[in-house]
């Protein structure tokens, strides 16, 4: 079994995966697909995939067979495992806890080579329903301290498989990426009385320099301060802690304002490779008036160096004001061939 190990200086904590361990010529990680034309999330393959947890298709029809539009599976290869009890250890000044959580693979379509992107609205709508279903799924097991979900797109990001998905890691404890925003984000509201996400957005929308779109219940910006070039976030625009708690018409909101943000990346950056992360509020703590879940699209188009890794300190070649202008004149539709089976959907 994995285990997390912490940083006794940073109270950063490691996830030791010892089950998707490599040998040192193994750490290729440019390539795709490394069974070609073998692909584990296609139309088809489902006997390939651990059994499912969760799936849109058509109701006649049985769990892991075709038929399908989305589809959440266990990882196969998963950095942490369910089952058993959190339990924390020490060895001498060093803490530990064994690799408890849950690893999932949300497969956003059976077409390999479609993006999300290029998806219709109404097939993202379904995406982000899953999202949904499996935040509150998981957020009522006591031993889940935090659930992230992310999506890597193309290699130089992390993704190991070209098939279009996203994946879940819930963790027995709350990253410390997230602690500090909640920290951050508690601090301003303590001194101001405010949420420092809402202060955000109504700056954003009064001076629109960094405001790439606004819809009845969203925002899309580049955040003031970018780490990276076109760095983008989606907020919505009512105070809102939990993503779980999300209404039907804001999920139909949400999927048009995120099919244009990543279309637009994709017509002005060559369909880039990205990191999209999903921050909540974790699923044990009440909402509360100084945390606002949030969107995060990084595309990878610089290189973290010694700099970065030493200082903590990000280099952004390209101010946000002016990745907004490249942004916000671009067109945002993204060719799209549809596939021989019909769309279902509507599962809301």
């Amino acid at each position: 079994m994995s285990e997390l190990r912490k940083d006794p200086i940073t109270g950063r904590w490691v996830i030791i995966a010892s089950e998707r361990s490599k040998r040192p010529k193994e750490f290729d990680t440019l390539r795709a697909d490394p069974l070609p034309g073998v692909c584990p999330f296609c139309y088809g393959n489902e006997s390939l995939t651990p059994p499912e947890v969760l799936s849109f298709r058509h109701p006649r029809k049985d769990p892991d067979e075709p038929d399908w539009w989305v589809r959440v599976i266990p990882n196969k290869y998963p950095a942490l495992t369910e089952g058993g009890e959190p339990l924390r250890s020490a060895e001498g000044m060093y803490d530990m806890i064994n690799g408890v959580g849950v690893h999932e693979v949300i497969v956003e379509t059976p077409d390999h080579q479609i993006p999300m992107a290029a998806l219709p609205v109404e097939h993202i709508r379904e995406i982000i329903w899953a999202y949904r279903e499996r935040i509150n799924d998981l957020s009522a097991n006591p031993k889940i301290g935090y659930i992230l979900i992310f999506k890597n797109h193309g290699p130089s990001a992390g993704a190991s498989l070209d098939h279009p998905h996203t994946q879940l890691i819930a963790t027995p404890i709350v990253p410390v990426l997230v602690e500090e925003e909640l920290k951050g984000a508690k601090k301003y509201f303590k001194y101001k009385e405010r949420c420092a996400f809402c202060d955000m957005i109504a700056h954003e929308r009064r001076k629109p320099l960094r405001l790439l779109e606004a819809t009845e219940s969203f925002i899309a910006i580049e955040p003031f301060a970018s780490r990276f070039p076109f760095e983008t976030w989606i907020m919505p625009r009512h105070h809102s802690c939990h993503f779980n708690t999300i209404l039907d018409r804001e999920v139909e909101d949400l999927a048009g304002i995120l099919k244009r943000t990543l279309g637009r990346m994709w017509n002005v950056l060559d369909d880039p490779p990205f990191n999209f992360m999903l921050h909540v509020a974790p699923p044990h703590d009440e909402c509360n008036p100084y945390y606002h879940w949030h969107i995060e699209i990084i595309p990878k188009l610089t290189t973290v160096a010694g700099f970065e890794w030493g200082s903590g300190f990000y280099i952004n070649p390209t101010s946000p004001e002016e990745a907004c202008r490249f942004l916000r004149d671009a067109e945002w539709e993204v060719p799209y061939t549809k596939p021989n089976r019909v769309f279902q959907g509507q599962n809301k």
